[in-house]
């Protein structure tokens, strides 16, 4: 399978798992109990990584693993920001532009230093309504720090609280 094909595959992924994994609600605990999930398996993982979760930009949720430092919240703000511009996930909105062969910067004329379309920020959708806000994990490489928030949504959506 060439590369093209691989990246097309993804990105239909990428666009199904935003179907998929969207609330009836979300609430200030279902942020701590997401968040703490996130932090749970990163742990249990040893991994470094820091985990951020919004609602209409308040912070609802922030925790920053041994080994981290503020850098790791630089790219969590500027994944954010790409999340909130666009709608997608970070990492949807970075395949996207390189399946066209442009940067972020080149397909919209927006500042590289405040966003970052890297895997690891994806929307909070509720259905019937859209993106409410945004959870966020950065201390991977970006398709693993996209992989971990959506098996943080697919365990916790599975449980049926939200």
């Amino acid at each position: 399978m060439s590369d093209d094909a691989e990246l097309a595959d993804l990105i239909e992924q990428l666009v199904d798992q935003q179907s998929r994994l969207q609330f009836t609600r979300f609430t200030n605990d279902d942020a701590w109990e997401l968040g703490s999930l996130l932090v749970r398996l990163g742990r249990e993982r040893e991994l470094v990584l820091t985990v951020d979760i919004r609602r209409h930009g308040h912070q609802l949720f922030h925790a920053a693993l041994a080994g981290t430092t503020p850098d790791n919240d630089s790219w969590v703000e500027r994944k954010v920001a790409v999340v909130n511009r666009f709608g997608e996930s970070s990492y949807l909105v970075g395949r996207r532009l390189a399946q066209k062969g442009k940067t972020l910067d080149e397909a919209s004329g927006i500042e590289p230093i405040r966003y970052a379309a890297h895997g690891g920020c994806f929307p909070i959708i509720v259905r019937d309504v859209g993106p409410v806000g945004t959870v966020t994990v950065s201390g991977l490489p970006q398709a693993q720090d996209h992989a971990l928030v959506v098996e943080a949504l697919e365990t916790f959506l599975q449980i049926g609280r939200t």
